[in-house]
């Protein structure tokens, strides 16, 4: 039984190549089943060894996983310390070019448009004046009630404080505290001038991912101001600004994020600013 299958596995077939008009034969070999096999190992690892030489002997080897591990480490830092210095190399031409065009007296002054100071003003004088119909009813509710006129005398010592509006534009985005939206967000022009809503100091600007410029004001009354996505800033940390005075601009294509806080709370910003 094995001495017959050895010699089937060695039984040799003769493969010719025959000239289809002369009927002559022009090649011809011979090749047992045996003979295949080992020719089909042979030629397997023959390719095994040149992917071999091929992988090792060309960059094609810093793909395989776990090879020079410490290089690609090294690389994604030195791409991240690249991406930082392009950052700031693209902040400092910006800078350049507003110096530059300043120089040349092609940029207009900033226009600070305080409607929104007097609007409230003049509602303030408006709710302030009194009227002859409120004299007569006052003057009727103190005879009635003259025993109890001493709440009257007490003068509040809350100081009233105006508030700029710190952009113009619509009202996209409403405040509201259960949704965690401490905010809201405002539509306005391709770069549109941002404003201090008060007198106060930056406390905060930095650049982040999600908002391009942030920027944070502290005011008078533990009011706090605060502003998002912001193209470019023109207050730094410790800097004074004045109420109504431009200290940013908006980015394009976005909404200004404006939230307002007072002692650590959240203020609704339309229930104090008329936008």
């Amino acid at each position: 039984m094995a001495s017959s299958l050895w010699q089937r596995l060695r039984f040799k077939f003769r493969i010719s190549v025959v000239n289809e008009n002369t009927l002559g034969e022009i090649w011809h070999f011979r090749l047992s089943r045996m003979g295949v096999f080992l020719w089909v190992v042979f030629l397997a690892l023959l390719s095994f060894a040149l992917f071999a030489l091929l992988i090792w002997l060309t960059p094609l080897k810093n793909y395989l996983p776990g090879y020079n591990e410490n290089i690609r480490q090294q690389l994604i830092t030195e791409t991240m310390r690249m991406d930082s210095i392009e950052s700031k190399l693209s902040l400092q031409t910006e800078y350049l070019d507003i110096i530059r065009d300043v120089v040349a007296g092609e940029v207009e002054s900033d226009s600070v448009q305080p409607l929104d100071s007097l609007a409230l003003q003049q509602r303030q004088k408006l709710l302030e004046t009194r009227s002859a119909i409120t004299d007569e009813f006052i003057a009727q509710y103190e005879e009635k009630e003259r025993d109890n006129l001493t709440m009257f005398d007490v003068q509040s010592s809350t100081p009233v404080y105006t508030l700029f509006r710190p952009v113009n534009g619509r009202v996209e985005q409403q405040f509201s505290a259960i949704e965690g939206n401490y905010g809201v967000g405002i539509s306005v022009e391709k770069n549109a001038a941002v404003m201090s809503v008060l007198t106060g100091t930056v406390v905060y600007a930095a650049r982040s991912l999600d908002f391009e410029w942030e920027m944070m004001v502290q005011h008078e009354g533990d009011y706090l101001s605060v502003y998002k996505n912001l193209k470019q800033i023109k207050k730094q940390v410790g800097e004074s600004v004045q109420a109504g005075e431009n200290i940013a601009t908006v980015a394009d294509d976005r909404l200004l994020l404006f939230s307002l806080w007072r002692k650590g709370n959240p203020v609704n910003p339309e229930e104090v600013i008329v936008f």
